[in-house]
């Protein structure tokens, strides 16, 4: 999937480092809808007029942890196989592995990351979630 025509939904709760993920996504042509929690986040799913390529939230956070998240993203048919990454300050204390096995989670990548490890995991994602 091209980039430019990728939709990525995302959750963080800290508005400062939402505001430069958006940045640098947007800079690399992705189109970005960002919320602050889960609940936002099943909302924008919700609306019809939105089909998201890649979910890409925070752990922690208010509300909805992105593990809760996650769950409740799998339970809509039309998301089971779409690209999630898990970003997270506690990379150690999550099983990455089983969360994959479980729910399907993409990737999880651990705070801090730089810009290229953020698009390079989102471009893998897209591209392993094209691949027949």
């Amino acid at each position: 999937m091209a980039n430019e025509k990728a939709r990525i939904l995302l959750v963080e709760d800290n508005v400062a480092l939402s505001g430069v993920i958006c940045f640098n996504l947007s800079r690399a042509g992705y189109k970005v809808t960002a919320v602050s929690d889960g609940r936002e986040a099943m909302e924008a799913i919700a609306n019809q007029q939105n089909r998201f390529d890649l979910v890409l939230s925070d752990q922690q956070m208010p509300k909805m942890t992105g593990i809760q998240l996650c769950e409740h993203v799998r339970e809509i048919p039309e998301y089971q196989q779409t690209p999630f990454i898990l970003l997270t300050a506690k990379c150690m204390e999550i099983d990455a592995a089983k969360l994959r096995q479980r729910l399907g989670l993409t990737a999880a990548l651990p705070k801090p990351f730089s810009p290229s490890e953020l698009l390079t995991s989102i471009e893998e994602s897209l591209l392993s979630n094209c691949a027949p």
